[in-house]
């Protein structure tokens, strides 16, 4: 029987609370699913969208999804989809996602909406696929749910959208076979796009710079956040707000990061004065947030952007996904892609993951990534 879809209220919260404990346990990560206040908070906002299924006959919930945006973006992220164990294979995350899909994209509020899908079985891939969503690649070790796990990157766009993209001539030589995954799983193209003369650049020598100060003071970051990037051109990174601050003993330089220590990742936002003067320091800064808990770290960094990507792929990271077009120029006419970069210090196993077809040539591809950045070569072997 078909499901009885209605926007999700403050009422709901304490069913919705009940709801994601018995489909995720007491280890989901997720305000969506755990905070009372933060989830008053996201069925409040006008910006977002937030859905439940009811059974027909009882009237109890049984299944819920949302699609998280924000003011001054047209990027949203599909997020907690959750059916019931009792109420499983019936299309209630595929008749969620389809209805959010067309409040949100068939609307044009957006003008893309991604998923972080989970890889323990192909069933959240099917879903997510059913409505529309294409990958855009795997990321490792992304999320820490009783034990890690990798996501799945996947995305939809509005009509029209991909066809504006900004083209790039030339990216740093580990990205081409990304690219090339991406044009044969997406359908589009990256013409003319050639490898950048000359190696990566060198890291900071082990110990220039001393002990970085890991400042955690939510409020006071997000003031100061705001007070150095009052606008976005200096920074994008969707739907996340900085919680945490590096910076060296003598404030030459401040990173920005998102850390989230119940599931055990965090994501670098940005640094002041600007990216270029933490380029050279991404190993310690890695470090600091693997030792506050952050087994995992990304970043998301613009195409056309080749010294910050040739920074990354140079201490250690490794690009997992190609998000094309997500963001808009400021006078909304073309649409830049980005790369999403990430680095784990834990041992990643993909001996239990579980893909669809669509998706297997990015794990492929990352496999191969990773075992060129991180293993010898021949010549480097001792004898």
């Amino acid at each position: 029987m078909n499901p009885v879809i209605t926007p999700a209220a403050c009422a709901d919260i304490a069913e919705l609370r009940q709801l994601y404990y018995a489909v995720y346990g007491p280890h989901y990560p997720v305000a969506l699913g755990t905070d009372p206040a933060e989830m008053a908070r996201l069925i409040a906002d006008p910006h977002s969208l937030w859905l439940v299924g009811r059974c027909a006959d009882t009237g109890a919930l049984t299944s819920s999804a949302a699609i998280h945006g924000e003011a001054g973006s047209r990027i949203g992220r599909l997020e907690g989809i959750a059916v019931h164990p009792g109420h499983r294979s019936g299309g209630l995350a595929a008749a969620l996602t389809g209805a959010l899909c067309a409040g949100m994209l068939d609307t044009g509020r957006l003008d893309s909406v991604y998923a972080t899908v989970r890889t323990v079985s192909a069933g959240p891939q099917r879903v997510v696929a059913r409505n529309g969503f294409r990958p855009l690649g795997i990321l490792p070790n992304a999320v820490d749910l009783r034990s890690r796990e990798s996501l799945a990157l996947y995305a939809r766009h509005s009509a029209g959208v991909l066809d504006r993209r900004r083209p790039v001539t030339e990216v740093p030589a580990p990205l081409l076979p990304l690219l090339r995954t991406a044009e044969a799983a997406l359908g589009i193209g990256y013409p003319g796009v050639r490898a950048a003369d000359g190696p990566l650049p060198v890291p900071a020598p082990h110990g220039a710079v001393e002990r970085l100060e890991m400042i955690e003071a939510p409020a006071f970051v997000r003031r100061r956040f705001r007070e150095r990037f009052p606008c976005t051109e200096g920074w994008f990174y969707p739907l996340h707000t900085p919680n945490v601050l590096l910076t060296p003993e003598d404030g030459r330089f401040e990173v920005y990061a998102y850390l989230n220590r119940a599931g055990g990742y965090a994501a670098l936002l940005t640094a002041h004065p600007d990216p270029a003067a933490a380029a050279a320091y991404l190993e310690p800064v890695t470090r600091a947030l693997a030792r506050a808990g952050a087994g995992y770290v990304e970043a998301l960094v613009p195409l056309a952007h080749q010294e910050a990507l040739s920074a990354f792929l140079a201490q250690g990271f490794v690009a997992g996904a190609v998000y094309p077009a997500m963001r808009a120029d400021g006078d909304g006419n073309g649409f830049h892609d980005y790369a999403v970069l990430s680095r784990s210090s834990e041992r990643i196993d993909f001996r239990g993951v579980a893909v669809e077809p669509s998706l297997q040539p990015y794990l492929d591809c990352y496999v191969s990534a990773w075992a060129s950045t991180h293993l010898p070569t021949p010549s480097e072997v001792a004898p």
